[in-house]
């Protein structure tokens, strides 16, 4: 299997298909590049070379006790596009993988991006604040480390209802669906799954934001139950200068695997892409 080794030592997972303009893909809390699948293929049949990698302390890399932070997952990014030479590259990023992509362009600038996606994502800042009423409260982060502590198989059994929307009435979110993010789950370490908490939900992103320079499409369900719409993708369309803002009507926050949700969300990244 193919692995980038980063500046600490730490191997990064990531698959690599296809050929053409470089994809790359960056997935959510707690799963791995396998949650891109559809898409990875997708972009790959239809001319792109896609890449999509497992997050350090997630699925197939590096279960590191430190580093579990967005300034070090951008720079593990950084790692990946640079050891692979990878220009003109179309970002995309769901969820914790929104703000990896947004850190990303933070801390490494735009040089080698020609557009970014952000799907469901965590910026520009999770936690409810003065500054961000629109934020969730610290009790509700608190719940997660929790779970994740104490029962963690439990509780991404439970959490996968309501990431595809599956306490919805009328949703089309099959069994075989929450098992796989079950057991994408219980691939990432429990030091990098509990630490993550901090950085998706206390990292503020906003100035990361202001420096994207490129076309940006912002794309967020409005039954978001995960990463509330009022306080993310709402939020970030009116920070980034050239975005398109897409919301969809009752998706939930893992659309891209949700149906009906799913099929649009494809046609619109590759309409983007294209574009």
């Amino acid at each position: 299997m193919p692995f980038v080794t980063t500046r600490d030592d730490t191997e990064i997972f990531y698959k690599d298909w296809g050929t053409g303009q470089p994809v790359v893909f960056s997935h959510g809390w707690p799963l791995n590049a396998d949650a891109w699948d559809p898409q990875v293929r997708l972009m790959a049949g239809n001319g792109f070379r896609a890449v999509a990698h497992d997050r350090r302390g997630h699925g197939r890399s590096g279960q590191t006790w430190g580093g579990n932070d967005l300034d070090t997952y951008a720079d593990d990014l950084a790692q990946l596009i640079e050891t692979l030479d990878l220009r003109d590259v179309i970002l995309v990023g769901h969820s914790t993988g929104g703000g990896e992509v947004t850190r990303y362009v933070g801390r490494h600038g735009g040089g080698r991006v020609a557009k970014a996606v952000l799907l469901g994502a965590i910026p520009p800042l999770m936690l409810r604040t003065d500054a961000n009423p629109e934020g969730l409260p610290r009790e509700a982060f608190d719940a997660i480390r929790e779970g994740v502590a104490t029962d963690r198989s439990q509780f991404y059994q439970d959490l996968s209802e309501v990431f595809y929307g599956a306490n919805r009435e009328g949703h089309q979110v099959s069994r075989g669906t929450r098992d796989a993010f079950w057991l994408w789950s219980m691939q990432v370490g429990i030091a990098g799954a509990y630490d993550c908490v901090e950085a998706f939900s206390e990292t503020d992103l906003t100035e990361d934001l202001r420096r994207f320079d490129f076309p940006t499409l912002i794309a967020h369900g409005d039954d978001d139950q995960i990463v509330p719409i009022v306080a993310a993708g709402e939020k970030s369309s009116r920070i980034v200068k050239d975005n398109t803002f897409k919301v969809y009507p009752g998706a939930p926050h893992g659309l891209s695997m949700a149906p009906p949700f799913k099929d649009a969300f494809d046609a619109d990244l590759l309409a983007f892409a294209r574009g």
